[in-house]
């Protein structure tokens, strides 16, 4: 578990009048030892875009932003914190693109820590600062406190509803000894050809071949997502020779259903935009 801990919270300068945005608050986070810097705008949180692409393994972290973030903003800030006067910050969207896009074996690291703890803390509380105590507050604000922990109730109800319906379709899908291009024949619209590939970018498959394809499962993901099932193959004439199939494990089809379900798997081009497995379902009853 990568935990993230607050560092501190800074009050910002006034930005400069080109900017868009004013940004009254900096919060620092801490992952695997790369600080990375959210600011609240209108109660959504915007990173610092370098802090990112350097979390991430990116080697040039402003051609990273660049090329793969589409809603970069500038945000003027008070030197002595160090973001920066002209400094980039990103929505929370352009994170994940810029996770989708590392190859480095932390991004999916970086991704879960990001949101399940990350964004959760700060939606629930505006940073990692401790809350008021209720002495501390006047009644309208002990009412909306009130009112923030019933909506996180009813929230929190309707996750655990739908992951219970998570659970339900992956019984559905999934089946012990499947490849992970067999569980996702099942997902409507996913492009299987891409599924190897795409999962080499996660760092879950290597190629071991130079001259043809022959996927195994990289030191990231086995025992955690993925195993090897091993079978000796004796060609006519031949020294026999180890072939190994790459298995999906039950916690890697749940992260793949979630990628799906995120839209991140690589999707056919005529993809009518739903998420279903329906064909799963009917191949199963």
């Amino acid at each position: 578990m990568h935990l993230g801990s607050q560092i501190n919270t800074v009050a910002l300068a006034p930005q400069n009048a080109s900017h868009n945005f004013v940004a009254r608050t900096v919060n620092l986070f801490n992952f695997e030892g790369f600080e990375v810097r959210v600011v609240l705008i209108e109660g959504e949180p915007w990173f610092s875009a370098r802090d990112v692409a350097e979390g991430l393994g990116y080697s040039n972290p402003q051609k990273a932003v660049r090329d793969h973030c589409k809603s970069p903003r500038p945000v003027g800030v008070n030197d002595s914190f160090t973001l920066g006067p002209s400094a980039n910050i990103i929505p929370e969207r352009d994170v994940y693109r810029l996770v989708m896009r590392s190859k480095m074996p932390q991004a999916e690291r970086f991704e879960e820590w990001v949101v399940g703890e990350v964004l959760p803390s700060i939606r629930k509380t505006g940073g990692y600062s401790t809350p008021a105590q209720p002495a501390d507050l006047s009644k309208l604000e002990i009412l909306q406190m009130a009112l923030e922990s019933e909506k996180a109730r009813v929230l929190l109800t309707v996750q655990v509803e739908a992951q219970a319906k998570k659970i339900d379709h992956l019984e559905n899908l999934f089946k012990e000894g499947m490849t992970a291009t067999q569980f996702c024949k099942g997902l409507n619209g996913v492009n299987v050809m891409q599924i190897g590939h795409y999962l080499e970018g996660r760092s879950w498959l290597y190629n071991e071949s130079k001259t043809s394809t022959r996927w195994r499962v990289g030191s990231y993901a086995r025992d955690k997502y993925m195993t090897e099932h091993q079978q000796e193959i004796t060609p006519h004439g031949r020294e026999p020779f180890i072939s190994f199939t790459p298995i999906l494990l039950r916690k890697g089809a749940v992260r793949l259903y979630e990628l799906y379900l995120a839209g991140h798997l690589p999707m056919k081009k005529n993809w009518d935009g739903l998420h279903t497995h329906d064909k799963a379902v009917r191949g199963a009853a």
